[in-house]
């Protein structure tokens, strides 16, 4: 069965276009080391809740957006290493550019299907 990674991301509004090149660089790098699909969404429909939300859990501020991503994988197997490998890829260093998002305020993790349909 496969296995999926979700994030939850604030970016600044300012930072949109930003933030859609570094998710156009990253997303084949994922893909290479083994990811099935890969997807990342920019909030425009995001009701506020009366307890909990999308932006209240990432802390979301005045002049940002939410972003929903998730990656697939064959297995958590294939995450782990992809992601170990992901995480030392030099074709993602950052150096001496500003990330387009606040990653103190990122949400993630892994999650194993439980139900899954497709057309």
């Amino acid at each position: 069965m496969t296995y999926v990674d979700g994030f939850l991301v604030p970016v600044p509004k300012e930072k949109k276009d930003a933030y859609i090149a570094l998710a156009e660089k990253a997303a084949p790098i994922w893909m290479e080391y083994g990811a099935l699909h890969y997807m990342e969404c920019w909030g425009d429909d995001i009701a506020p809740g009366k307890t909990n939300d999308f932006r209240t859990a990432v802390i979301a501020e005045e002049g940002e957006e939410v972003v929903f991503s998730w990656v697939v994988w064959p297995s958590k197997e294939v995450r782990d290493a992809g992601n170990a490998k992901i995480m030392s890829d030099e074709r993602l260093k950052m150096e001496g550019e500003e990330m387009p998002f606040s990653g103190a305020r990122m949400i993630y993790g892994g999650f194993s299907p439980v139900v899954e349909r497709k057309a």
